[in-house]
């Protein structure tokens, strides 16, 4: 008996201490919702709302097309189905399975349908209101036989809208639908920011199980991630704090850290054995700091806090008793963490005072714009929206992937077990050029758009041409321009002084562009436009012309036309020889007047400044008889 009150003791606190947290925020819990298309027949046409279930595997970042398929008989799948009963033939579209809400679990009835050879699930709702999600059953023990093994997609749809499908069914009509994930998670930019709401808790049944399975296979990928910068991971815990009434309690103080601030669930739910709450959420604290410490001591390394959490849900398992502090400090320091550093950010778990640390985590639990609440462990949000379905590391990535802007996907999410490059099936549908392509795999598809080749970006709408620009066009592709080369002549219509554009070189005529025609030898000869004097004779070459005179003649090609050779060049001789004479003549008796006239001037001024000294002038003496009768008067 003492055992029964001693569990509704307990119950009632964790049910006042859930409510502490939930009651307030209740009304910003989000439902995550994908666009659900109906593509035949006519009459139903459109988009329509769904929710995605929180379990399973939704296709992030890519889109699923099927038949809708009534079942005759057992239409709340709460019975196992007939083996394949929803199975696809070989070669036809997948069928979505559309089953009755009621009578027993949603997991339940999406594996009924999984079972029995179904892509996807739909439950229609059995009441108009708004839509919820689709959650996991936590109190029944068959569930964790089958719950982690869901793979396929599901989707919570209308009452009203699940009636008009039903009809169309009902009536022999083919109902051909796609589901679609890429906009479910927005990606905004180059980096995916995600938290993961986790325990150190390792013996809280199935869920943490799952929590520890995903950590250790996902850190790998999750280090891959962090290095390069493609991520900003945060880690979280969920923490409660004690009603004011209760803190005294001996549940309270077995459970809570800084009177009654911080708490968590006794790992075992028994008070009497095990470990209590008050170490959980001193754990936790602890593996906050590692992060903490790891993200703000120079260099960052904010990705050991993988390391950590896995080596120590290896090496300090609570089954093993060395669940705490010293086992803790020992991965610590395995992992070249200071683990001074660690306990001066945890503080005094013993204070009656707040801790910043798990007081920004009980803020951080409210939800805020896109984001919802957290109240369910585990959780992750990626780019400040829950992530919905299995906690498996493909279908996580998978999720983060769909987060990126579309051609900043890092390498990790276009290998081919996460996706399919569908750039290697005919191009693309996209422009082509040799090795060149306008073909980008992104993890949501495909696009096409011109690449940027040797610093130079390449313009036009990737699907047809993409042809380069500006500065350095013709080191990509030629600009897009006609070129040939025949032994050690090469030609090309391409010119690095023109912004765009192909221009056929002298001797050449064509639209200049790329291909065999673009450009066309002019046969100067045979159009009479070259050598066409009397004593010439025309022969033509690839890109130009050679002229030969007769009789010893010289073919100027300025004039097209032949001259006297010695005659010409005597001329010539004679020319330049008397012009070159001619102007050194004037030089020279440039440069003599000029000589003369300055060795004149300079004389004139030496003998006038020699007689000054001497002899006054005239115009001295005239001043002075001036100034002295000036005087008398």
């Amino acid at each position: 008996m003492r055992g029964m009150e001693k569990v509704a003791v307990m119950a009632r606190l964790l049910v006042a201490l859930v409510l502490v947290v939930v009651a307030p925020s209740m009304g910003a819990f989000v439902v995550e919702e994908n666009s659900l298309s109906v593509i035949t027949p006519e009459s139903l046409q459109g988009t329509y709302q769904s929710a995605i279930g929180n379990f399973g595997v939704p296709q992030y970042g890519g889109t699923l097309s099927g038949f809708v398929v009534l079942p005759k008989v057992n239409f709340k799948a709460c019975d196992v189905f007939p083996a394949d009963h929803f199975r696809a033939k070989p070669g036809a579209r997948p069928n979505f399975a559309l089953v009755d809400r009621g009578d027993c679990y949603f997991a339940t009835k999406v594996w009924h349908a999984q079972e029995a050879g179904a892509a996807a699930v739909l439950v229609a709702d059995n009441k108009q209101e708004e839509l919820i999600t689709m959650d996991s059953p936590e109190e029944d023990p068959a569930a964790s036989q089958y719950l982690n093994n869901i793979s396929i997609p599901s989707a919570l749809i209308t009452k009203d809208f699940a009636d008009k499908l039903k009809k169309v069914l009902n009536g022999n009509e083919l109902v051909t639908m796609k589901l679609d994930w890429r906009e479910s998670l927005p990606h905004p930019d180059e980096r995916v920011e995600y938290e993961f709401w986790t325990n150190s808790n390792d013996e809280c049944g199935p869920k943490c199980d799952a929590q520890v399975e995903f950590v250790r296979n996902f850190k790998g990928v999750a280090q891959i991630l962090e290095r390069g910068g493609y991520t900003q991971f945060t880690p979280h815990y969920i923490t409660w704090y004690c009603p004011q009434a209760f803190i005294e309690s001996k549940q309270c103080k077995a459970q809570c850290i800084n009177n009654g601030r911080y708490c968590a669930p006794d790992p075992e739910q028994d008070f009497s054995v095990g470990y209590d709450g008050k170490q959980v959420v001193t754990e936790n604290l602890r593996q906050l700091c590692v992060f903490k410490v790891t993200n703000e001591t120079s260099p960052r390394q904010p990705w050991k806090w993988w390391d950590f959490v896995t080596d120590f849900q290896i090496r300090c398992p609570m089954e093993e008793k060395k669940y705490g502090p010293a086992c803790a400090e020992e991965v610590i320091k395995s992992l070249s963490i200071d683990v001074e550093a660690v306990r001066k950010c945890m503080g005094n778990p013993d204070a009656d005072e707040e801790n910043p640390i798990l007081r920004n985590e009980q803020d951080a639990q409210v939800g805020q714009g896109t984001r919802g609440d957290v109240t369910l462990l585990p959780t992750l949000i990626v780019n400040q929206r829950q992530y919905r379905g299995k906690l498996d590391k493909t279908a996580v990535l998978k999720a983060i992937c769909s987060g990126y802007q579309e051609s900043t996907d890092p390498p990790v999410c276009l290998s081919d077990s996460v996706e399919t490059n569908e750039c290697l099936d005919n191009n693309g549908g996209c422009w082509k050029s040799g090795t060149l392509t306008a073909c980008q795999d992104t993890f949501r598809g495909r696009i096409c758009q011109c690449p940027l080749v040797s610093g130079v970006q390449l313009e036009g709408d990737g699907y047809t041409h993409c042809e380069a620009n500006g500065s350095g066009r013709c080191k990509v592709l030629n600009g897009g321009c006609w070129e040939d080369t025949k032994g050690d002549i090469r030609y090309s219509a391409c010119q690095d002084n023109q912004h765009s554009g192909c221009q056929c070189p002298e001797g050449f005529r064509g639209n200049g562009t790329a291909g065999a025609d673009g450009c066309v030898d002019i046969n100067e000869c045979k159009e009479k436009t070259k050598c066409q004097c009397s004593e010439c004779k025309c022969t033509n070459t690839w890109g130009s012309y050679n002229c030969e005179c007769s009789g010893g003649l010289l073919y100027m090609q300025e004039h097209d036309t032949c001259i006297n050779r010695i005659s010409s060049q005597s001329k010539l001789g004679l020319t330049v020889s008397l012009i070159v004479l001619a102007g050194i003549s004037v030089l020279g008796l440039g440069g003599y007047v000029v000589y003369k006239y300055r060795l004149r001037s300079y004389m004139d001024s030496e003998i006038r400044a020699i007689m000054a000294q001497y002899m006054p002038l005239d115009s001295q003496n005239d001043s002075v008889q001036t100034h002295s009768q000036d005087n008398d008067v």
